[in-house]
């Protein structure tokens, strides 16, 4: 099995202030998350994703954040390093960035706003793995990027050697029969959807980069493990209770629902960046119901 399986966090960047356009980042409650995470048995984080704010982190702060993971974390499960950027040139940067600071892979966003032709995507990928020796993994996120890169590019880009999966955050079930067929043996696919997650794995898929995990790590854990062995009834059983928060984490722009989620449970401050706000009142009670009919426990 891959390294990269299961529960892979996007786990959040906690802040201090409430809402600003420059919310300090609190690294001590970064500390505390990891080694949350690793007790209730999440197996791998991505640092700095867009769960992570990465769009209003400037690099520096971008570059300490993966620096600080790898170091709190020490080897216990696989860091991944959110690089990804619509400039090529940057998102080598980062990356490189990233290698040099011991993460374990990077997850690459298909490049947002300038609309790159399948051709396109396709050269700027090969471009980042062959400037950087690091696993690098895809990430197909059309609602965010307005850009959805096809199975066939997936495809082409498996075969480059440092290109060793994909986050495929479409919802689409379907493209793992394509995925798995026409990308090369072990090449890794991770959901980005949570809501799909469960049948993403056990139609062939390998684990998921969730938003949910962040909330509830032992109950998605325990999903993905028995929707990889295929057990169908469990892993069915064991998400039930998870699918208000699958739906309720996306009632506003993610991640305002989720950090307003683990700010409840007493893990991190009240902060986030402009243009992000706070959840607004009218969405509180939502995120509260998801939150108590999944069993946690929240504070607020």
């Amino acid at each position: 099995m891959s390294e990269f399986h299961g529960s892979i966090v996007a786990i959040v960047t906690p802040m201090r202030g409430g809402v600003a356009a420059d919310a300090p980042l609190a690294w001590d409650q970064l500390a505390n998350l990891i080694e949350f995470h690793i007790a209730e048995g999440t197996d791998g984080i991505v640092a700095v994703g867009t769960t992570g704010e990465s769009a209003t982190l400037n690099e520096a702060e971008h570059c300490e954040a993966i620096r600080r993971t790898v170091e709190i974390v020490r080897g216990r499960v696989p860091v991944i390093a959110g690089t990804g950027a619509n400039s090529t040139t940057e998102a080598i940067e980062l990356t490189r960035h990233a290698k040099e600071v011991g993460a374990d892979a990077c997850l690459l966003v298909t490049p947002y706003y300038n609309k790159p032709t399948q051709e396109g995507l396709f050269l700027h990928f090969k471009a980042v793995a062959e400037a950087v020796a690091i696993p690098q993994i895809l990430y197909n996120v059309p609602g965010r990027t307005a850009c959805d890169m096809q199975p066939a590019t997936i495809a082409r880009l498996s075969r480059v050697p440092n290109i060793i999966g994909v986050k495929e955050a479409t919802g689409e079930v379907a493209r793992v029969a394509a995925l798995r067929e026409h990308c090369v043996d072990n090449f890794v696919l991770l959901s980005g959807d949570d809501a799909t997650a469960r049948e993403f794995i056990l139609a062939g898929g390998h684990g998921v980069i969730s938003v949910t995990a962040n909330v509830a790590p032992r109950a998605m854990h325990e999903m993905c493990a028995a929707a990889a062995a295929g057990d169908a009834a469990r892993a069915a059983a064991l998400d039930a209770p998870l699918a208000a928060l699958h739906r309720d984490l996306f009632c506003e722009s993610n991640p305002i629902p989720v950090k307003w989620g683990v700010h409840a449970m007493g893990l991190i401050d009240a902060g986030i960046r402009l243009p992000l706000t706070w959840l607004s009142a009218a969405a509180e009670p939502k995120v509260r119901a998801a939150l108590q009919a999944a069993g946690i426990k929240i504070h607020i």
